[in-house]
């Protein structure tokens, strides 16, 4: 279009211009308009013929990955057409000291937290997203936001090393305050309960089976109890800024229960989205009931939605607030009936293992004391050292890193042989972590693989172990090289053939080289 207006303008000057003239600059104008949209496909056209090359290598890179024990993949590596997730390279583990690199830094993590809350009955409190959120759109998540320093305390600064990836009073107290914004769930102890706050157990060990604080605080008299008309006041006033969270909570008689918040992970957004954060992930256990078949949360269901959220005082980003089991919750996923993100999928998917429901009807045990065994059992899983049981992941560094002290930052390790599914190490702890080869003692979790497939949202979430994915991965390239070793036969006496599969094996590898 550029060339036919050029040429347009030449003939209100053929006036004054001779024929041979005129036909020597419309020659010209054409050549430099054709050099340019030609220079301006080449880089199109050699993107193409480098995906054509890397998708030979599939099933090699992908293997490569799974064995390589934490490093990430070559950025030659294919994706999964679809996967809008953030792609992995070796610059996302070192961070970019040159001064001169005219490359653009990526966004600093934003300091967040989130709790994984379990009622009376084990069951987990997801919130729905609103569809036009700033985050995590439509999308079911576990309670929680961003840190302020008006509202929670100091907050280290971008530029001060691992404190601000660490969990802090800062952290604990987001937490609490986040959760109460967007659900109107207040975890504050009373003053006047026994024990007063002063739990002395070390993170959050000090609530028991019953909902005691460090054996003295009695069940129902250590959470704080306020009317909701209170509470949805407090809840925007808070989001408004207009008084801090925890003046408002000394004021009504109530401390803030930051120290029965057990740290359960920490994850930090890999380099790619406008949007990343450095989220502190919590689990914290409502104190049981005695009689827990009485409980409206017991019954599942409708009996189990919290009290739709006030649109005010969570700022419009939550629709609905619902306890369920967190095997309930995954079912969802599977039947496409919500969106959960691999975060909040990876958690629920360890918590099933140990929060199963209710007990049969044969049971010997009670209620309570069958929530408190579940809750035992969860413990002990989180304090366990190594963390991993497959003898291919227990040598690893990041068996022996805590759960509480886990930080993962999915890295995409290739794309799946039988149906394409992207395959996400949660192995490494991310840019801001890591400084070459050191990662400072921190890691996620390398036994375990995440499985996905992203259309409008994360689909086909699937949690497997690395080991098991890597044998099917061999397999598959096994299988693959078979087909092409009797492809190769059956070209039998096909010279001219062979010789053109010839040059385009050395000019695929060449292109792989050079990647």
């Amino acid at each position: 279009m550029q060339a036919l207006a050029a040429t347009s303008s030449l003939l209100i000057y053929s006036a004054r211009t001779s024929a041979s003239e005129i036909r020597q600059q419309v020659w010209t104008n054409f050549s430099i308009h054709r050099n340019t949209a030609t220079q301006a496909c080449r880089p199109q056209l050699q993107s193409r013929r480098i995906f054509t090359a890397a998708a030979a290598i599939t099933s090699k890179n992908t293997v490569a990955s799974l064995r390589n024990k934490g490093r990430m993949m070559s950025s030659s590596a294919p994706r999964p057409r679809e996967s809008n997730y953030p792609k992995a390279s070796e610059e996302d583990r070192t961070p970019d000291t040159n001064p001169s690199s005219s490359k653009p830094p990526p966004p600093q993590p934003q300091p967040s937290a989130s709790i994984i809350l379990l009622s009376p009955t084990n069951q987990v409190l997801l919130l729905q997203r609103v569809r036009t959120s700033s985050s995590f759109a439509s999308a079911h998540v576990f309670p929680g936001g961003n840190l302020s320093e008006f509202h929670d305390g100091s907050i280290p600064a971008p530029g001060d090393g691992l404190r601000r990836h660490v969990d802090s009073p800062a952290y604990r107290m987001a937490a609490i305050r986040e959760t109460f914004e967007e659900s109107g769930i207040l975890l504050a102890r009373s003053k006047g309960a026994k024990g007063e706050g002063k739990d002395k157990s070390k993170k959050g060990k000090g609530k028991d089976g019953k909902g005691k604080s460090d054996g003295k605080g009695e069940g129902k008299d250590v959470l704080l109890d306020l009317p909701a008309a209170q509470r949805d006041a407090a809840r925007n006033a808070i989001h408004e800024n207009r008084f801090k969270f925890g003046d408002w909570v000394d004021f009504v008689g109530g401390i803030p229960d930051t120290e029965n918040l057990l740290p359960f992970t920490r994850w930090i957004t890999p380099v790619g989205p406008a949007k990343r954060f450095t989220t502190q992930m919590y689990i914290y256990m409502l104190p049981l009931e005695e009689d827990a078949s009485a409980s409206a949360m017991a019954q599942g269901g409708e009996a189990a939605v919290v009290p739709s959220p006030d649109p005010e005082a969570d700022g419009k980003e939550v629709t609905t607030a619902r306890f369920d089991d967190a095997a309930a919750w995954l079912a969802k996923q599977g039947r496409e009936e919500i969106v959960l993100f691999p975060p909040q999928f990876f958690l629920l998917h360890l918590l099933s293992g140990f929060l199963k429901g209710p007990p049969s009807s044969s049971s010997p045990v009670g209620m309570a004391e069958h929530y408190a065994a579940q809750r035992a059992a969860l413990r002990t899983f989180l304090e366990t050292m190594p963390t991993s049981t497959h003898p291919a992941a227990v040598t690893h560094p990041t068996s022996q890193i805590p759960w509480a002290d886990k930080c993962i930052s999915p890295v995409v390790l290739g794309a799946r042989h039988s149906d394409r599914r992207t395959i996400l190490g949660l192995d490494r702890p991310g840019r801001e972590i890591s400084s070459g080869k050191a990662n400072h003692g921190r890691g996620g979790d390398f036994e375990r693989v995440m499985l996905i497939r992203f259309g409008k949202g994360p689909m086909n979430l699937e949690v497997r172990g690395r080991e098991e994915v890597l044998k099917e991965e061999e397999e598959a390239k096994r299988v693959e090289e078979e087909k092409g070793r009797e492809k190769e036969k059956g070209a039998g006496g096909k010279g001219e053939e062979k010789e053109e599969e010839g040059e385009e094996k050395k000019w695929k590898e060449k292109i792989s080289s050079r990647l």
